[in-house]
């Protein structure tokens, strides 16, 4: 026998039950819909480009932190 709400359908509803309760939308689209993820992907290729491939050679997180805040300009 099938449990009625899958687990990952449960995460799902409650994902959106709270975005409702703070007033936010949410960006993820129909199955499929490339839309949705094209501008962060975009966003993620320069972030690879110009600041991690370009510079790399961190020693630790906080390095790569604050070089992505300055990236960003935070």
């Amino acid at each position: 026998m099938r449990r009625l709400i899958e687990s990952e359908q449960y995460t799902s509803i409650r994902y959106a039950e709270r975005l409702d309760q703070i007033g936010a939308a949410c960006s993820v689209g129909s199955k499929g819909d490339s839309y949705d993820s094209a501008a962060a992907e975009s966003l993620n290729s320069l972030y690879k480009e110009e600041l991690i491939d370009f510079h790399g050679g961190w020693k630790n997180v906080m390095d790569v932190t604050i070089a992505t805040m300055e990236w960003v300009a935070w």
